[in-house]
């Protein structure tokens, strides 16, 4: 009787879904046969087991059990780490090609670097397993705001050049573990939030800056640490990138003919002298890149000055990552505008760094209006607004509390920015959807509304050129969120978080996702128990 109720309470939403999408001015098929859709979480938003088989704390623990996301943390949070089967249902039910989720470094590495831990290996590998046998493609994240505690508390984290290090041998573990079976690898999640947020502001984990530009300083320096994060973060990241290429993705034909001749009878006629951990070094064939945060950007008049400082802005927000890695070195804008106080790559660096990505990973929710604001380019105190010499201020009367305004353009306007300014990489959307608060009606109509605009602008930008491969809706379920913990939503899925089992409900939105997906008046599971 009570599945009976729960379909008879479906019906509805059903019907709103379906009409939804029947409306449409575009299909699935209108998109390239390699595109890829899907959803994401990251670990520490969505594991949960935060103290179990081995993990450690990594800052954001510490972050939030100091009380910045209120008076929750993610100790549980949805549970993935138990319910992991049950989750790739849902995805599957859905349609979902592809599932964007992090690993936990510190679940994997407890003390950073060194022995593997045994229980978060075979959690990763049964993960991937799992989606793999539904045949959702697994989109990994290396680092979403949680390096290891301890690596922060030994040397300062992404402060010092030791992260380089640490960070290319965490790398090469899950390229070494996971690769047969991971295509896609983004290195650092939204680098210049993590930089801004956490070394600025100090409104993100290790939550460092100094006074009067963050809130509650106890430690750090706004100026300055930004620039040497980021740095550094850069520099992983290209090392990283690297060894993928070097030590993984060189095919056998490659080595083959690189060989002198007379050696070539040794592969051709004595294969079994090639040892296996050889052969597995050679035979991945992914990519790797990184992801940064964008806002659409509107000068707030027609003057000169507005909109010299909307280009500024690009550069800082999006240059600061994509200009080292496409042309070797950060934007003139930032290196006159931040001066020494920006590092500086030497050139070997520089070597290093340029053409080290394979794609670019582009996270996006809001605009933005910009106004100069020149004058704020004095001696000091700076930091990275005064550098970027602008006042910013949100589109739409929206606040960060609020709904996001719904201006799909904004996206078409990024894309086909990195398109011109960056020599059209491919670019995934990894993240990219509507916020409302927990609370609210599983009839998420608001949501529908934003994901399917913001799907056409996509399509849009293909149209005109732009290197597009994905799109990943944020998020698969309700999470503990940076900003607002459980009190914001994002979820295809409705979690409730009262409940021992944390059952899971699909909103309109996963019904409407589905559909465009599936082409159908498709029905994903009611709940889970």
């Amino acid at each position: 009787m009570k599945l009976l109720n729960d379909s008879l309470m479906l019906l509805p939403l059903l019907a709103l879904a379906y009409t939804a999408v029947t409306s449409l001015q575009y299909t699935r098929n209108d998109f390239p046969p390699d595109f890829v859709f899907g959803s994401g979480t990251s670990a520490y938003q969505v594991e949960g087991a935060a103290n179990e088989d081995g993990r450690t704390p990594s800052i954001w623990d510490v972050f939030a059990h100091a009380g910045h996301s209120g008076v929750a943390a993610a100790d549980v949070a949805c549970d993935q780490y138990h319910k992991y089967k049950e989750d790739v249902k849902l995805m599957a039910d859905i349609g979902l090609e592809a599932y964007k989720f992090s690993i936990s470094w510190s679940r994997l590495l407890p003390s950073g670097r060194g022995p593997v831990n045994p229980k978060g290996l075979q959690y990763y590998n049964n993960l991937i397993d799992e989606l793999v046998t539904h045949g959702i493609q697994p989109h990994v994240t290396l680092h979403h705001f949680d390096l290891p505690q301890a690596l922060e508390d030994e040397y300062g984290g992404w402060l010092s050049q030791e992260s380089v290090r640490d960070f290319t041998a965490y790398a090469n573990t899950c390229f070494k573990e996971f690769g047969d079976r991971v295509s896609h690898w983004t290195t650092i999640n939204e680098v210049n939030v993590f930089a801004l947020g956490g070394y600025d502001a100090g409104i993100t984990p290790p939550a460092r800056c100094s006074p009067p530009f963050g809130l509650n300083c106890s430690s750090g320096n706004s100026s300055v640490e930004p620039y040497i994060a980021v740095h550094n973060i850069l520099l992983a990241h290209a090392s990283a990138t690297n060894l993928y290429k070097k030590q993984y993705k060189v095919l056998l034909s490659v080595l083959f003919f690189s060989l002198p001749v007379s050696h070539m009878h040794c592969i051709i006629f004595s294969s079994a002298s090639i040892s296996s951990s050889f052969i597995t070094q050679y035979k991945q064939h992914g990519s790797v890149g990184i992801s940064v945060y964008a806002y659409g950007v509107v000068p707030l008049t027609n003057s000169v000055e507005d909109k010299q400082a909307t280009a500024r802005v690009n550069d800082f927000y999006i240059g600061w990552i994509l200009h080292p890695l496409v042309f070797g070195d950060y934007p003139e804008t930032m290196k006159t505008n931040v001066g020494s106080r920006l590092p500086a790559f030497t050139k070997e660096e520089s070597e290093q760094i340029k053409g080290a990505f394979d794609f670019v990973g582009v996270i996006h929710y809001m605009t933005i209006y910009v106004k100069d604001n020149s004058s704020s380019l004095k001696p000091n105190p700076q930091n990275f607004i005064t550098d970027l010499a602008a006042e910013l201020t949100l589109f739409g009367n929206t606040t960060f509390e609020n709904e996001h305004a719904n201006t799909p353009w904004s996206l078409e306007q990024i894309l086909l920015y990195i398109k011109e300014s960056y020599e059209n990489p491919p670019v995934y959307i990894l993240e990219n959807g509507q916020v409302t608060p927990h609370s609210s009606s599983l009839e998420d109509t608001p949501r529908i509304k934003y994901l399917s605009s913001y799907i056409e602008a996509v399509l849009h930008s293909l149209r005109k050129g732009a290197n597009v491969k994905g799109y990943f809706q944020w998020s698969l379920m309700d999470v503990f969120e940076l900003f607002g913990g459980y009190e914001k939503s994002y979820g295809l899925y409705y979690v409730d978080f009262k409940d021992p089992n944390l059952k899971r409900t699909p909103k309109l939105s996963a019904h409407w996702y589905s559909s465009f997906l599936m082409g159908t008046q498709h029905q994903p599971s009611h709940a889970s128990s």
